[in-house]
């Protein structure tokens, strides 16, 4: 393993505070985005069993060679399988790697060495994933990724098991009052931890910096089910338990008329599933509910507060440790079709929270999800519109071109064209404060129906991307679902594009 970069625990948490505290003043200067500004990133997201099992070099080799690739997004830490592990079940595999499932033994964790002493004041301790044995795929891949002049960054991911010791203490509550699987990111204890991992990585790894993933939304927007995600469950909505009351009483809202209106809400919503049309109509009935109860909005803002929090925790923390890594955001799907959610994430505030964000611009499976969306508020909020029409409306909103009709969407997926304008969208939004570099779709699995990647697909998307000005791209979502073909031709838009 590589030698601990020098640290004293004292200094590491005097040095957290003041950084956290400018911060919070207002952006930090990014002199090391603007010196790398004229290097494009061309990245990739990989995960640690694509080394165990293909090797470091021969991994190395395909990345460079097809890919163009010189920064490398390595899954450092979830217990998740969107970003590590194999294939997925129930797809094919790719071209490489074993064409056998890890399903029977993946577990998850942290891929690398944690160090005991980063998490002394959290009971979420930081535990070496044992799907690999004792490879900390840091300290292998890091040695072999700088002797070829590549970067590399740990990628860590918001996404637990309920059965790992400390989840329950720290886990969110329902509007039921139950205990779920996910962390509150208001408790201190969940805090402690996603500084405690950064430094870690960043203390004991001569690494580049950090991309920090968590795609969970809001109350407001899972209670109706406006995202992708092909399930409603207004009841399960969170979080309330004690550190959310609490900074909510900071924030002067009212926690017993936010349980209330969230509870109307959940009757609003069940009973628009089950086709039991308000007087007024399910647009009306939803707006009164807003109007009548403001808590319900901000509750929501209240969760984003906490997660942009953990964030800016997490970037002072890292620049305490050395004020040239980098840390960036993943910004999730659900941001470039659902204009409620785009509405809640201003980039230009983003951009003082990070030195990159990771736009995703999956324009293949971004069909299917954008489809889903639609199904979604079109069984809620906006029953009584015509599916079809409610898309056509929703293009208009988000200045959306020519794409596909709802019925076959999720057959022709999104155009390069909207990879272009998100990416505009994007660079216009952080006024040049952080990089963007959007994350193109090669290979993410899709339903049976809906587009597959193809190297004509990957090839228009990257170059879309790069041609709009973008400081980068990020291939994803990881390695091991990649056919070769398609890396490749990303690549070859990479390398047209970079000369």
């Amino acid at each position: 393993m590589n030698e601990p970069l020098s640290i004293n625990r004292r200094n590491f948490v005097k040095t957290s505070a003041a950084a956290l505290a400018a911060t919070a003043a207002g952006p930090l200067s990014l002199p090391a985005a603007e010196k790398t500004a004229a290097r494009k990133t061309i990245g990739i997201q990989v995960g640690a069993v694509s080394f165990a099992d293909e090797g470091t070099d021969a991994v190395l080799d395909n990345l460079q060679e097809r890919g163009a690739v010189n920064t490398i997004f390595l899954t450092t830490f979830t217990y998740g399988r969107g970003l590590s592990g194999r294939q997925i079940p129930g797809h094919p595999f790719p071209d490489h790697g074993k064409q056998a499932s890890d399903e029977s033994f993946f577990h998850g964790g942290n891929y690398a060495t944690p160090h005991p002493e980063f998490y002394r004041n959290t009971v979420l301790k930081s535990v070496h994933a044992p799907d690999l044995g004792d490879l900390d795929i840091v300290s292998t891949v890091l040695p072999a990724a700088k002797k070829r002049g590549m970067k590399l960054f740990c990628s860590i991911e918001d996404v637990f098991r309920s059965d790992l010791p400390g989840v329950k203490e720290v886990a969110e509550v329902d509007l039921q009052g139950r205990r779920t699987g996910t962390l509150c990111l208001f408790h201190p204890d969940v805090r402690a931890f996603w500084t405690g991992l950064a430094a870690d990585l960043c203390s004991s790894y001569d690494i580049d910096g950090i991309l920090f993933f968590n795609e969970r939304n809001g109350p407001l927007l899972n209670a109706l089910g406006a995202s992708h995600a092909q399930n409603i469950a207004s009841s399960r909505v969170t979080c309330f338990c004690e550190y959310h009351q609490k900074a909510a009483r900071a924030a002067g809202i009212d926690f017993e008329r936010t349980r209330e209106g969230y509870t109307k809400l959940d009757q609003f919503v069940q009973a628009a599933l089950k086709d039991q049309r308000p007087t007024d109509g399910y647009f009306v009935e939803f707006w009164r509910l807003l109007v009548e109860y403001p808590e319900i909005m901000a509750w929501d803002r209240l969760f984003d507060q906490g997660k942009h929090q953990v964030l800016a925790e997490v970037k002072a923390t890292v620049k305490s440790i050395r004020a040239n890594l980098q840390v960036g955001f993943h910004i999730e799907h659900v941001n470039s079709f659902n204009p409620i959610f785009r509405a809640t994430r201003r980039y230009d505030e983003l951009a003082q929270k990070a030195d990159f964000l990771k736009v995703v611009v999956y324009n293949n499976c971004g069909g299917e999800r954008y489809a889903h969306f639609i199904n979604n508020v079109g069984s809620t909020v906006f029953r009584d519109v015509p599916k079809e029409e409610l898309m056509r409306f929703n293009n208009h909103l988000l200045n959306y071109g020519n794409e596909a009709a709802l019925d076959e969407l999720g057959r022709i997926g999104l155009s390069p064209d909207y990879v272009a304008r998100e990416t505009k969208r994007a660079l216009d939004g952080v006024k040049g404060k952080c990089r963007i570099l959007p994350g193109i779709d090669i290979g993410i699995p899709t339903g049976k129906n809906s587009r597959k990647a193809s190297p004509d697909d990957t090839y228009a998307a990257t170059k879309a991307a790069l041609a709009a000005g973008a400081d980068g791209v990020i291939f994803s979502r990881k390695y091991s679902e990649m056919e070769l073909a398609n890396l490749s031709a990303a690549g070859r838009a990479a390398k047209e594009f970079l000369g």
